[in-house]
């Protein structure tokens, strides 16, 4: 299984990264998790967007979901010719949320393009993958999830605030893809982000051999949120950023 991050910035996309996008690879699959604004483009840097097998999606909010707006587009009118319709799993509701964003009324065309396959928390198989999905502390219903393949296993904590799922989530992964959009000491909004120092922490308790931290706003400072994260995890921990690629285990 490989990771590659397309995108990582936090809440926005930022002057060095789109919001988030995540490609998952294994036995010629190709999951793409998560398709906020700006990352379309560097997408495609790493795939042509017809090779795409399906879409994941943690939950709607603009930073991880608006791009699939233009890949509509890039579906529907590109010079290829009709594609088969894309799998595009997400929260109950991801049909009329991108139908609106787009200003399709009713749905209309997406659904011819896009196949919209609802989440649920729980155990479901997209292409070769198992994934567990669970809901995550967030103002909007969001599933952090966990992929294994060949006895790997990537957990990914999508937007999240502290909470025992996600270390439960996360037992003994191979790579925790976690969110550190708070410093310590800034105002803490709860049941909305998690700091660095709490990242840490959560894959500490989970046990997970490695901790790459995303979803940082473009007006933090990613040393700072990497010492925090110091702190509490002693595993290797680092900073994601576009293009970088993890294979696992």
């Amino acid at each position: 299984m490989r990771l590659t991050v397309v995108g990582c910035s936090g809440s926005l996309p930022g002057p060095d990264s789109s919001a988030s996008c995540y490609l998952v690879e294994a036995d010629g699959y190709r999951l793409v998790v998560d398709l906020g604004n700006g990352s379309l483009g560097p997408l495609q840097r790493q795939l042509k967007l017809s090779d795409v097998d399906a879409v994941l999606l943690s939950h709607l909010h603009p930073d991880h979901c608006m791009d699939l707006c233009s890949y509509y587009v890039a579906r529907r009118y590109g010079p290829g010719g009709s594609v088969p319709r894309l799998p595009v799993h997400g929260p109950a509701g991801t049909a009329e949320r991108m139908a609106r964003a787009y200003g399709a009324g009713a749905g209309a065309g997406m659904p011819e393009v896009f196949d919209f396959i609802d989440v649920v928390a729980g155990d479901q198989r997209i292409g070769p993958f198992e994934v567990t999905a669970a809901r995550m502390a967030h103002p909007v219903v969001t599933y952090g999830y966990r992929l294994t393949h060949g006895g790997a296993v990537l957990a990914y904590s999508a937007d999240t605030g502290p909470t025992d799922t996600l270390v439960q989530l996360a037992d003994g992964a191979d790579l925790l893809l976690c969110e550190a959009s708070f410093h310590d000491g800034q105002e803490s909004v709860p049941d909305l982000h998690l700091t660095g120092r709490e990242a840490g922490a959560h894959a500490r308790r989970a046990g997970a051999a490695r901790l790459v931290l995303t979803h940082l706003p473009p007006w933090n400072d990613p040393d700072r949120a990497l010492r925090e994260a110091m702190v509490t995890y002693d595993g290797p921990v680092e900073v994601a950023r576009p293009g970088m690629a993890f294979d696992l285990p």
